[in-house]
């Protein structure tokens, strides 16, 4: 365990090579605190997952974000001013954390600025389709209003049922924006409309039955809140959302006999050069897709010869690696029943490997964080086109834990030995450590809000090898398997990304593919290709980034021999916070000199 004297240490050569505050970092350190600013001004669901709609942004809690092109066209000049902003600092005289904080929110503010040429999807590139089976507000929203709107008071209740009467007007904000999208050719393929259309028809029903309508009135009643909630949440559902959700309903099915089967990007205005800035953005990097799509081929090489050492000591010796890694999939002894109680063991076994896994830290991290983490089903509604697991990090006033969210859709796509590596990864030592650190750590705020792909993912990853490095899988050869099928299924990603978007793969090929590669269950590698196809990119981030994370911790090892720490070494890479893979490794080259002539680590 890092002593408070190393740590304080370790802090202090780290912050001397970090300047004091010249005139150029006071204007970084304006402009920053603008960004921020120009966040919450513009998005209350922002100020609510942060945890911060109360005081004087509690009016916040009342509205949702805005939709409308007008909206997006103000974002996008917004964006442009603050690149201009960031060009008139003189770079070149900052360095240290300054560097770092000025790098890391140009990237972003820079790649947005590029993507803005293209007259469809969002303001960041990657996100091609206003409505999808992963976008819109008829997807986000019921979720948002669940997991991050609080209801502890009266006046949160209110609140709630603002936003509830608000999320009509915000259907019809996207529905603009789709038609005219899709009059410039930027449609989503003819089996993501399938999709969307049947999540969308699952949110129709009884106001009594709806999840927008009961989780008001159950929470409020659990507080002890008076009023009708149920009665007027109830109505407001029947007499406002659900025409809204019909009118895209509606409009989704005229479309999709012109939709297109054919997948990837590449098919829509100047999709080629959509797809590179996505890449970009996701990774980071300037990787074409023929390396991305050759990292995942070798990787996947590799891979499948460790797993097959391990498959044959298990008597699985016949047939390709993902056919074997398929057939233990299916086997029944490692399935939990497909029902709501094995399910709710499920979440409660995952507990167990949070609680096992959390005195195993203070080996391997100096710091960790001070938030919770809570594991929750994917809500029902929402399940059939969600990814198998994903995160959300806490609040920044702590009034909210980070959640792992598992989707048990079906209890096939998850069986026992796959489990702690998923958990490992968005949770302990995964995303959750990772966010939350960077939340309390001494960053500016528009910092802390911040997520790079390439570097959490990339993290999350990484954090899944860490863990086979702690000796977690010392006495479960099967869980071991978990971990390798896990890295197969991310250098799959790697190679279908890339087939779909840029060498014009069909989404079944695509399937077939990550069925052959990771041994995935149809079902499960059908959601996932479906996931890439609407968001461009996203997927190459986790590899690449884990790959760039081991190659930084070889370098530093290899530079500072018996001096390296590794719990310095996560400090240095992971308080500063959220960052592209280039100026990650400056940081660990800074990390690097810091302590290439310290005493050596005790």
């Amino acid at each position: 365990m890092q002593t408070r004297r190393q740590m304080l240490l370790t802090a202090a050569a780290l912050m001397a090579s970090w300047p004091a505050a010249a005139a150029p970092q006071d204007d970084l350190d304006r402009l920053l605190a603008d960004l921020f600013t120009d966040l919450l001004d513009r998005s209350p669901e922002a100020i609510t997952r942060l945890g911060l709609d109360k005081g004087e942004r509690a009016g916040a809690k009342s509205r949702l974000d805005d939709r409308s092109a007008a909206a997006l066209a103000d974002e996008r000049a917004r964006n442009a001013r603050h690149l201009a902003r960031f060009k008139a600092i003189d770079r070149a005289v900052l360095s240290g954390m300054a560097a770092v904080n000025y790098d890391a929110v140009r990237f972003t503010v820079e790649t947005d600025d590029q993507a803005s040429r293209f007259p469809y999807g969002a303001t960041s590139a990657g996100d091609p389709y206003v409505l999808s089976q992963l976008g819109g507000s008829y997807q986000e929203i019921p979720d948002f209003l669940g997991a991050q709107h609080g209801v502890e008071t009266k006046a949160d209740a209110e609140a709630y049922l603002a936003r509830l009467s608000a999320f009509a007007g915000v259907m019809d904000q996207e529905l603009e924006r789709a038609r005219a999208d899709a009059a410039l050719g930027a449609m989503p393929p003819d089996f993501v409309i399938d999709r969307a259309l049947s999540q969308m028809k699952g949110l129709v029903g009884p106001p009594a039955a709806s999840p927008l309508v009961t989780s008001l009135a159950d929470r409020a009643k659990a507080k002890g809140i008076a009023g009708a909630y149920a009665a007027q949440a109830g109505a407001i559902y029947a007499e406002r959302v659900v025409p809204a959700l019909n009118r895209q309903i509606a409009w989704m099915e005229q479309l999709r006999p012109r939709a297109v089967h054919d997948a990837g990007c590449w098919r829509l205005p100047d999709g080629d050069a959509y797809y590179a800035l996505s890449l970009r953005d996701s990774t980071t990097t300037t990787l074409s897709p023929d390396e991305i799509h050759q990292m995942g081929l070798d990787q996947a090489r590799e891979l499948s010869a460790r797993a097959d050492v391990l498959l044959r000591k298990q008597g699985l010796s016949q047939g390709k690696v993902g056919a074997r890694i398929r057939a233990l999939m299916g086997d029944p002894r490692y399935l939990y029943p497909n029902t709501d109680a094995a399910k709710e063991a499920l979440i409660a076994d995952l507990n167990g490997i949070v609680k096992a896994m959390q005195p195993r830290l203070a080996a391997t991290f100096g710091t960790l964080p001070k938030a919770p983490v809570e594991i929750r089903r994917v809500p029902k509604f929402i399940e059939a086109g969600a990814p198998g697991g994903y995160y959300n990090q806490p609040s920044l006033d702590g009034t909210r834990p980070g959640i792992y969210w598992i989707n048990l859709r079906d209890s096939a796509e998850n069986p026992r030995w796959t489990l702690p590596t998923i958990t490992y990864h968005e949770a302990i030592p995964g995303h959750h450590l990772q966010l939350a650190m960077q939340q309390e750590a001494a960053l500016p705020m528009i910092r802390r809000a911040t997520f790079f792909s390439a570097y959490g993912e990339g993290w999350a990853l990484y954090a899944e090898n860490l863990v086979q490095e702690m000796g977690a899988y010392a006495d479960d050869p099967l869980g071991e398997i978990g971990f390798l099928q896990a890295a197969l299924f991310r250098s799959a990603r790697l190679v279908v990304d890339t087939g779909l978007h840029a060498k014009r793969w069909s989404r079944e090929q695509a399937i077939q593919a990550m069925t052959d590669i990771d041994g995935s269950l149809t079902s499960a590698a059908t959601t996932e290709i479906e996931r890439y196809c609407v968001w461009p990119g996203q997927a190459c981030s986790y590899m690449v980034g884990k790959l760039t994370w081991r190659r930084l911790r070889a370098k530093a090892q290899a530079a500072l021999g018996p001096r390296f720490d590794i719990r310095r070494f996560h400090d240095a890479a992971l308080l500063g916070g959220a960052m592209p893979l280039t100026v990650l490794e400056r940081v660990v080259d800074d990390y690097i000199a810091a302590f290439g002539s310290s005493t050596p680590a005790a």
